[in-house]
């Protein structure tokens, strides 16, 4: 620590200096003042506290060029907190202590201690020392390297959206951008998507071996044999956090869901309208009449649109049979004997809410109002449902009751993981087009893909997910009869997969794979955008012509060409084919099961999932007042 040789010097030029110190077993100690690069008056005996003080004030004092030129002062006591917190947790000896003129408390604050961990502590706070792990790292080859490591490194539980790297060599607080992406590669491929770790570390090698000269203000080193360094370091740190059995814990909100009756009304009445009075029937108000039956699942609002059908959906349209086929799923012969996927499926009984139980299992479906709501209609009130979220837990709920159960799809060709989770992690990149994180992308795919070659015999015998020797996707399982996902979404379900499951932890582990299952099955809409409506544009082409008849000759003038659109056919009947295999599924595969096997979760009564949009009796008020 201290000062560079002639940084002392040069702030008495520029600033108001005092400087005040004292020896061990000296009385009393000694302030002296400099201004303008000369020594005010000699040093003068006073009280003081062991050791040396140095207060600089009035900084550019006598130069205003420079004063104006200073950046906001709030920034630059932030790197200046930053820059003192890295040292108080490195020099665990000294006492730091960082307050901004005329605040009440420290911004920095540690004492003396023994334990780095109490230093990070105090200086970063307790969640970040509770998330951390020991690592060390020693070689003492001289044929390859010399050096020793020891620091402290976050673990799946700690989530920041900033990178912390504190790293000290030789005692010298630096940065080295190779050790620090190749410490990113790692923990890309372990921490959720968009999450940063902490980390610390002191190396300690011969001065020899360090090159300072690298930049201007020797902030940035260079190592003597610095690849292997970084891949020993880099490998200390991958095992560590391969072997770790921490979990991570997400903190969740209870949010008390509302009563049935504020949502829906249960009675029997308005859903059997004739009730029995002894041996007269009682006439039903014409506002509370229901006039459709829940149990024909047709949707109503396509009788009234002139669509022309498609031969290839008709020939597998026969809902007797989709029906038939579903209801053989409903019970299970055998269920899942592990204790973990029977507290998660109990977990889903106890938490489902009985009012939008008897929506689910008493509605009529009437058809898709835009790409992710549908119109449903329970007893006098129509609602609009939202198809991805409720597909997605549904498929989530199927994946738990089917456990270890599953029939399988056979992809005609094998996908490659590593292929899918560089697609995946491209189609995540702000500019797909550049290759600045290829490198990055292609060592992260390489990690999932042997991950998840070690994981290939679980995720085969529970979920009936086939990997084989070669890292190739070949299998995949059925949830719901009659239904086939989207095979675009197969880059993104791999990469979860890889990077968000707890392999440790059974319970976790199965809820994770559930889950990811879930929303890759779910009714998403097509990666095409909807050739109906202002969606028609996306696939016009700009084409330029010729304006008149006869051939193109090299003197034609411009005025003779025109811009006309073009639509890719070809690339529209693909999309009206997805679009038409969704809304089918969505009519007769997701509502029909919903009926049988579904039961909405509590949180799903105030997310927005159903939502009201009309009441009978409320429109017959309308009306009568008109």
């Amino acid at each position: 620590m201290g000062f560079r040789g002639e940084a002392l010097a040069s702030m008495t030029y520029v600033a108001h200096v005092t400087v005040t110190t004292i020896t061990k077993g000296q009385l009393h100690g000694y302030r002296v003042s400099y201004k303008d690069g000369v020594m005010e008056n000699e040093p003068k005996a006073c009280a003081a506290v062991k050791g040396t003080q140095i207060m600089i004030e009035n900084l550019f004092y006598n130069m205003s060029a420079r004063r104006k030129n200073l950046q906001n002062s709030a920034d630059d006591y932030s790197k200046i907190v930053d820059l003192l917190s890295r040292f108080a947790i490195h020099h665990t000896s000294v006492s730091f202590s960082c307050r901004k003129h005329g605040a009440g408390r420290a911004d920095v604050s540690s004492v003396a201690t023994l334990s780095r961990i109490d230093a990070i502590r105090s200086v970063y706070g307790v969640s970040v020392a509770r998330s951390l792990m020991k690592v060390e790292a020693l070689d003492n080859d001289p044929s390859s390297s010399v050096f020793q490591m020891d620091g402290f490194i976050s673990n799946s539980e700690y989530v920041a959206k900033k990178i912390t790297m504190v790293l000290f060599i030789n005692d010298r607080l630096v940065d080295c951008t190779a050790l620090k992406r190749a410490l990113e590669i790692v923990y890309a491929a372990t921490l959720p998507k968009a999450s940063k770790p902490f980390i610390y570390m002191s190396i300690v090698l011969p001065p020899e071996h360090v090159d300072v000269n690298v930049h201007p203000t020797k902030r940035e080193v260079s190592l003597l044999n610095q690849e292997v360094i970084i891949e020993k370091i880099q490998s200390v740190v991958e095992s560590r956090l391969r072997s770790s059995n921490e979990t991570q814990i997400f903190q969740e909100q209870t949010v008390e869901p509302p009563s049935s009756s504020q949502m829906i009304s249960s009675k029997d009445s308005n859903r059997n309208p004739l009730a029995s009075a002894g041996s007269k029937s009682q006439k039903v108000p014409v506002n509370k009449m229901v006039r459709t039956d829940s149990s024909d699942p047709a949707g109503r609002l396509h009788s009234y649109l002139h669509a022309e059908p498609r031969g290839h959906l008709e020939k597998n349209t026969s809902l007797t049979a989709v029906r038939s086929s579903v209801r053989q799923r409903r019970n299970p012969k055998e269920t899942a004997d592990l204790s973990s996927i029977q507290e998660l499926i109990a977990e889903i009984d106890s938490n489902c809410h009985s009012g939008m139980l008897d929506i689910v299992r008493h509605c009529t479906y009437i058809g898709m109002a835009d790409d992710v709501f549908a119109l449903l209609q329970h007893d006098t009130h129509l609602y609009l449902a939202n198809v991805v979220s409720l597909s997605k837990e549904l498929m989530y709920q199927q994946v738990l009751r089917r456990f270890a159960h599953f029939n399988a799809i056979q992809l005609s060709n094998p996908a490659p993981l590593k292929e899918l989770i560089v697609l995946a992690l491209k189609e995540g990149d702000t500019d797909p087009e550049s290759t600045e994180n290829d490198e990055l992308n292609e060592k992260i795919a390489e990690m999932n893909t042997e991950l998840l070659k070690q994981k290939a015999d679980l995720v085969e015998e529970y979920f009936s997910i086939h990997i084989d020797k070669d890292g190739n996707l070949s299998r995949l399982p059925v949830i719901l009869d009659q239904y086939t996902p989207d095979m675009d979404r197969v880059p993104e379900f791999v990469l979860c997969l890889g990077n968000d499951v707890d392999w440790e932890e059974e319970k976790k582990c199965f809820q994770v794979i559930s889950a990811a299952l879930g929303n890759f099955y779910a009714m998403h809409p097509p990666m095409l955008p909807n050739p109906s409506g202002d969606g028609l544009q996306f696939y016009q082409k700009r084409k330029l012509v010729r304006n008149n008849e006869g051939s193109l000759s090299c003197n034609t003038a411009a005025d003779d060409m025109v811009m006309e659109d073009e639509i890719e056919h070809e690339l529209v009947a693909e999309a009206e084919t997805a679009w038409a295999q969704r809304e089918w599924s969505i009519q007769h595969v997701l509502f029909p099961s919903m009926r049988l096997f579904f039961k909405p979760p509590n949180s799903m009564a105030t997310n927005g999932t159903f939502v009201r949009v009309a009441s009978l009796e409320k429109l017959y008020r309308i009306f009568e007042r008109c």
